[in-house]
């Protein structure tokens, strides 16, 4: 489908651009956004009249979103939840999450802004794009921690996360353990290794 943007459209074009894009793509997000209209030849003479006023918003909007650019871009903001040992957390931080996170600091922002492609489900200082403009993009830092005492140590570069001692192979003692345990009683794995352990002890003569 073809189409007139009516604003700059990262990776697409800039305002009055008729660009061919897919179907779906104009039908479920540009259209309906109210970033284009379909490239007929009516709208192509509505958006010549349209044209002057779309360019004075458009300045108007970027003059705002520079202006909250200024004061966002570059800020860091705790966010506390739990997590295992490794940093693994018990659940995600997602992009709705997140444009709470700002506006309740201040920053009016929408969760299409946030330019998250995947949750955040590790601890650590995450870099996450906002697009507050077509043209204005900042970046703030997510420190998701376990407490705000973690927080302060992970803004500090300190690593707060723990992985586990012992190699390959206390993994595979465990996991044979917990392989026994689901056909025979608890505690049969551990049982074995300890028997064979005995056995082999017998049948090794002692040294004289």
């Amino acid at each position: 489908m073809e189409v007139i943007l009516l604003e700059r459209v990262a990776k697409l074009g800039q305002m009055g651009e008729v660009v061919r894009v897919k179907d779906g793509f104009a039908r479920n997000f540009l259209l309906p956004q109210g970033k284009a209209l379909r490239a007929t030849e009516s709208n192509k003479a509505k958006f010549e009249g349209m044209k002057v006023d779309l360019q004075a918003k458009n300045l108007e909007t970027k003059a705002e979103a520079d202006k909250i650019g200024g004061k966002l871009n570059g800020k860091s903001f705790p966010v506390i939840r739990q997590a295992s040992e490794t940093g693994q957390l018990y659940g995600s931080v997602s992009p709705r999450d997140l444009a709470t996170l700002l506006t309740d600091n201040g920053f009016e922002v929408e969760r299409n802004q946030i330019a998250l492609n995947m949750p955040i489900k590790t601890i650590g200082q995450h870099k996450v794009p906002v697009h507050l403009h077509p043209e204005v993009e900042v970046t703030v830092t997510i420190n998701v921690a376990r407490s705000a005492d973690e927080a302060e140590r992970l803004a500090h570069g300190e690593n707060v996360t723990v992985r586990r001692e012992g190699g390959a192979e206390e993994d595979e003692a465990a996991a044979a353990v917990a392989a026994a345990e689901v056909f025979f009683e608890p505690g049969a794995g551990e049982a074995k290794q300890e028997g064979d352990g005995e056995k082999a002890a017998e049948e090794t003569p002692a040294k004289a």
